[in-house]
């Protein structure tokens, strides 16, 4: 069954077409990960399953729902989270702090300091948080302030954030962009991990490796478009991938 349906989407920004009669089913409990060359739409798409843009013309429809005219945070607290391509954390509270705050906005939606005060207090949201940081590996820092974490414990945390929220659908917009080998084989594990909890999630990434170690379906985007979706070994021998996405070269 699908959770996440979209039909039809067009967004164009003045003369460029961004996105051209879009259609992308992704599957609930799937790793659906999107490819394609810069500039092919990826991010444009992102960007209307979670509110920064609305589409010109068509329909995005979760659980049964449609996104269209939500704002972000009504877009959150129906279930969708999503991991940035640069880790959005507040740099200068601890990590346990970073992890409890969205508790408040999944259940407010806004940040006022009187429940803040409420939410950080309740020992249960802060033991929910601790056990978080202890599945991403980072429990031993959670009094760390974080603006001295490295790239890729900014991006575990990030998880966290994201994890607290109990997500039904989460979006990974270039999740391991810019960090070592290490630290994207780790990413990759932790992935694997969340995987256990039965989430949905979207991957959009440059590295392949990551891809094809994630990834139960592959849609591939170009000039704004799904040129093709199927399962890793089916798009690895698509030629037309091979030609619009590879220029011809082998996975």
């Amino acid at each position: 069954m699908a959770i996440l349906e979209v039909k039809d989407v067009n967004k164009n920004f003045g003369g460029l077409r961004a996105l051209h009669s879009l259609n992308l089913d992704v599957e609930e409990g799937s790793v659906h990960a999107i490819i394609g060359p810069n500039g092919a739409g990826k991010s444009t798409l992102l960007n209307c399953f979670v509110g920064r843009l609305t589409p010109d013309s068509g329909t995005v429809m979760f659980n049964g729902k449609s996104l269209l005219g939500l704002k972000p945070h009504q877009i959150n607290q129906a279930g969708v989270a999503r991991v940035f391509q640069t880790p959005e954390i507040f740099d200068d509270l601890s990590l346990l702090d970073n992890v409890v705050i969205p508790a408040l906005a999944k259940a407010d939606g806004a940040f006022k300091l009187n429940l803040w005060q409420a939410v950080r207090n309740r020992s249960e949201v802060r033991d929910e948080a601790e056990s978080i940081l202890e599945d991403v590996g980072l429990a031993d820092q959670k009094s760390t302030i974080c603006s001295s974490l490295s790239r890729g414990d900014k991006r575990r945390l990030e998880m966290a954030m994201c994890l607290i929220q109990h997500p039904k659908l989460l979006l990974l917009d270039e999740p391991t962009a810019g960090m070592s080998r290490y630290d994207t084989n780790n990413t990759i594990d932790l992935l694997k991990k969340i995987g256990e909890r039965g989430i949905t999630k979207i991957i959009i990434e440059h590295d392949m490796n990551v891809v094809f170690s994630l990834a139960t379906t592959i849609s591939v985007l170009a000039r704004g478009t799904i040129i093709a979706s199927g399962n890793p070994a089916d798009i690895k021998n698509d030629s037309r991938v091979k030609e619009a996405y590879l220029g011809s070269a082998e996975i």
